[in-house]
């Protein structure tokens, strides 16, 4: 592919303004009847040409009116029309309407203010191709699973970013499974429009039902012949009352053979972690609620042992069904673990987008585009001069700390900046008035685009988000903004959307959709520090502000997307259904900490391909999609896959390093593992060979195997007894499953102690490794026999069997090459080339 100019990357963004026009003609044909259009360019030009061809001069221009709603949403001809249709008014030629001037302002008025016509069963659009792909994917899986055994219960996950249309799609899967009874489960109390309207607007559902709590009805009342879904928050249908009991109200559930369980929203084991890191910043009330709406509360004690699904999933989803579905836009962890091996993955990424707009578009020059509004992100980061580093240097990589550097205190109107005077010259860098910076780009004969004084970036910077360390950074920044030597921020409206005065969850959007209105004449920047970062849309933000450390890629790029979302006009001439006029081609983020940024990039790339052998491929396609430039104080410039990686690794330390092969992310030691090993005699010879194993006694697996059964089993009888137990019960779970978890624990640590030996034949080899293949077969086998105690073939079986995390063994292999070659340039050494890359699960398999 192509490397992108700096040029490209900086697309101008194009201009457009659509109307709603009317216009009458004065003869017999046309008497008490409208032509209703719409229009992006000049509405007298636009009707003078349609009516040139036929030689009409009698017609008069009735009505010329912005076609943008209150909440800068875009209102089509066609969308008039059927309000019109509705209220009574004929349509009796094409585009013509039997109504007045008056009508169609009236309708018009009820469009703008969000009365939009949804209709029911109105649209026919066909399944995209990597969306037919998903459900005939998932539906092979499941039917391959039914043929070996009828009673198995199929689990599958899509992996898809946002847009990839889950709703719709799931509906379609349903439907290829003739499901009648279909459970929807979120384990974010999200909004469900998506959900009813997907269903209720589709001519392929035609006949299908839609249930939830609010939307009311009881599934018992309808027909077993008509296809239902049912709609619900994990924490509603599925929580427990404080003694443990089912909610009465929501034990019908437990009693309906469902034919598809949907889990919307799922990052099962991050979801904490994700949550926490959104609202850190928020007060700790505030914080609270905001969490208790991102996800659902009742999951505290979901898989409280070591994050493996599929052993604790009778136990927290006491329902029946023949097949579960798992959507979710980042899973890494789920991916990252091996919770579903390759053939129960569905992955639609970012990177996957970017491919097919770029591959329609070549393929199909002049139409359409489906992927067309879907911007291109670019990321630029900037190295701060020494003087504001000095300020907030610190962490474990002594980086940028954005956190201390806009660390504010004070509350509302009193709150401040800590380094006032510093967030001054910083304010002043990023619109181009900084003096040093000034002299610098003179000295160098170059002027690197800096967000507010590019004339390339301004107009996508019209809308912005800023996201905040806190509160009081975002009252802070408000205030600083609003001082009087601060002009140029003058021109933009300015919206805290933080703290409890700024309202919860999506009460956080209306003053937001107030100040960008239709988006084109206003001029917005929007602080937050956690709200607004999931869930919503708002199509006018074309660029984010990164000012606050994020640990998570989760997190960044959660937060990242909410600038990706699509903004068009459809039709924008009113004659063409296959036009469409993109108003935001590309859109950017903005980050003033360059190695954190690029650590989330590189983590982001390599998290969403874990079956790649050399992780850089991984990051090589995504920085492609996703071009990269970087102002390292003196020039901006593009980087490279390469670059990111070592701009990333930038200050990792050997002790960093040592971590990565300690952590528990890189053994599986569910019972489903366990089972495999105890029923293969080879294994257990292996396992009996690693250092330690023999001191955890005779029967380990068995014992671990059998007493979390035990455990299993009380539980349900638990259940069964509305959740009463006997004293001898208690004390018997107890202590059954404090045996248990602590032998699961001994078994862990011996997995690790293994792995930890990796790194150290790595030291003894000659050799820089890519993969964990390449250190045990392409090297020296021998070698590692003598250091870790197992021979190539123990370890390759034990990989066939998934006691190892093959995908972050790779990734620590990988971050252990890329530091010792740093490490080596630094000498003057140069690393060895010519290694053959393959993944460690892909040779382990071709060769069994």
């Amino acid at each position: 592919m192509i490397k992108p100019t700096i040029e490209q990357i900086l697309t101008p963004k194009p201009e457009a303004r659509p109307r709603i026009y009317a216009y009458a003609i004065a003869d017999d044909a046309h008497a008490g009847m409208l032509k209703v259009g719409q229009t992006a360019r000049d509405v007298k030009q636009r009707i003078a040409e349609q009516l040139k061809t036929a030689a009409i001069t009698n017609y008069t221009i009735e009505l010329d009116e912005c076609a943008e709603r209150d909440d800068g949403g875009i209102i089509t001809d066609h969308a008039v029309r059927d309000a019109l249709k509705r209220k009574g008014f004929a349509n009796s030629q094409l585009e013509w309407m039997e109504c007045s001037v008056a009508d169609v302002k009236t309708v018009l008025a009820e469009l703008r203010t969000g009365q939009i016509f949804t209709g029911t069963h109105h649209e026919d659009f066909p399944p995209r191709d990597e969306q037919a792909r998903a459900v005939q994917q998932t539906y092979d899986y499941y039917q391959s699973r039914w043929q070996e055994d009828d009673k198995a219960v199929p689990r599958f996950l899509w992996n898809a970013k946002m847009r990839f249309g889950k709703t719709f799609t799931s509906y379609q899967l349903a439907k290829k499974l003739d499901a009648k009874r279909v459970l929807v489960l979120t384990f974010k109390p999200a909004v469900e429009d998506a959900w009813q309207s997907d269903l209720e607007n589709h001519v392929d559902f035609d006949g299908w039902r839609y249930l939830s709590r609010n939307a009311g009805g009881d599934p018992r009342d309808v027909s077993a012949d008509t296809p239902l879904v049912y709609f619900g928050s994990f924490q509603d249908l599925l929580g427990r009352d404080k003694a443990g009991n089912i909610k009465p109200r929501n034990e019908w559930i437990h009693t309906i053979n469902w034919d598809l369980v949907v889990f919307d929203e799922y990052h099962f084991g991050a979801w904490r972690d994700t949550a926490k890191e959104l609202f850190e910043g928020e007060d700790a009330a505030v914080a609270k609620k905001e969490e208790s709406l991102e996800y659902a509360s009742d999951l505290e004690n979901v898989n409280e042992d070591l994050g493996v699904l599929s052993e604790s999933e009778t136990e927290f989803l006491p329902i029946t069904t023949r097949a579960y579905l798992y959507l979710s836009g980042t899973p890494f962890k789920a991916l990252a673990t091996g919770e579903f091996i390759e053939e129960q993955i569905f992955n639609w990424t970012y990177t996957d987008e970017q491919r097919a707009k770029a591959e329609f578009a070549a393929k199909n020059p002049g139409k359409r585009n489906p992927y067309g509004a879907l911007p291109q992100m670019r990321l630029l980061t900037y190295q701060m001069p020494d003087e504001l580093l000095a300020i907030a240097s610190a962490g474990e990589f002594d980086e940028f700390d954005l956190n201390a550097f806009f660390a504010a205190t004070g509350t509302e109107d009193a709150a401040e900046f800590k380094h006032k005077t510093d967030v001054q010259k910083w304010l002043d860098i990023i619109r181009g008035g900084y003096a040093q910076q000034t002299v610098e780009s003179l000295k160098t004969g170059t002027r690197p685009p800096f967000p507010y004084s590019d004339v390339r970036l301004l107009p996508y910077l019209q809308h912005s988000f800023w996201f905040l360390p806190n509160v009081a950074a975002c009252h802070a920044m408000a205030n600083l903004l609003a001082e009087k030597h601060n002009v140029f921020w003058h021109d933009y409206k300015v919206i805290v959307s933080a703290g409890a005065t700024a309202g919860i969850g999506l009460e956080a959007l209306p003053p937001v959709r107030k100040a960008v209105g239709s988006g084109f004449d206003t001029k917005t920047i929007t602080l937050s520090c956690g709200k607004l970062t999931t869930g919503v849309t708002v199509a006018q933000w074309s660029s984010i502000l990164m000012l606050r450390n994020l640990k998570s890629p989760e997190t960044y790029f959660q937060a990242a997307f909410r600038v990706q979302s699509p903004w068009s006009i459809k039709n924008p001439n009113g004659d063409n259904p296959n036009e469409e006029e993109i108003l935001k081609p590309v859109c950017f983020v903005f980050d003033f900490a360059p190695t954190r940024a690029l650590r989330q990039l590189s983590e982001y790339g390599i998290g969403l391909s874990p079956g790649e052998p050399n992780p850089e491929n991984a990051v090589r396609e995504l920085v492609s999609f996703l071009p990269v430039l970087a102002y390292d104080g003196a020039n901006m410039t593009q980087i490279d896959a390469g670059g990111v990686l070592d701009i990333a690794m930038a200050g990792t330390s050997a002790t960093l390093l040592a971590r990565k092969w300690e952590s528990a992310l890189l053994v599986n030691v569910d019972n489903d593992t366990l089972r495999r090993v105890l029923d293969n005699e080879e294994a257990m010879a292996a396992v009996g060979r690693i250092e330690g194993w023999r001191a955890l006694g005779d029967n380990v697996i068995e014992t671990i195997i059998n007493k979390s059964e035990a455990v299993k089993d009380l539980k349900n009888k638990a259940k069964e007894k509305g959740g009463e137990l006997t004293a001898k019960e208690k004390k018997e779970l107890t202590d059954e499953e404090k045996e248990y978890k602590s032998k699961r624990k001994l078994v862990q640590e011996k997995l690790i102690k293994f792995a930890t030996r990796i790194p150290a034949f790595m030291y003894l080899t000659d050799f820089r490794e890519n993969t964990l293949q390449d250190v045990i077969t392409k090297l020296e086998p021998d070698l590692f026999h003598a250091v870790t105690g197992l021979t190539v073939a123990d370890f390759h079986l034990l990989v066939r069997l998934k006691v190892f995390n093959t995908e972050r063994m790779n990734e620590a292999v990988f971050a252990f090459r890329r530091y010792e070659d740093a490490s080596l340039r630094y000498t003057g050494i140069e690393s060895h080339d010519g290694l053959t890359h393959y993944g460690l699960y892909d040779t382990v398999v071709a060769k069994e």
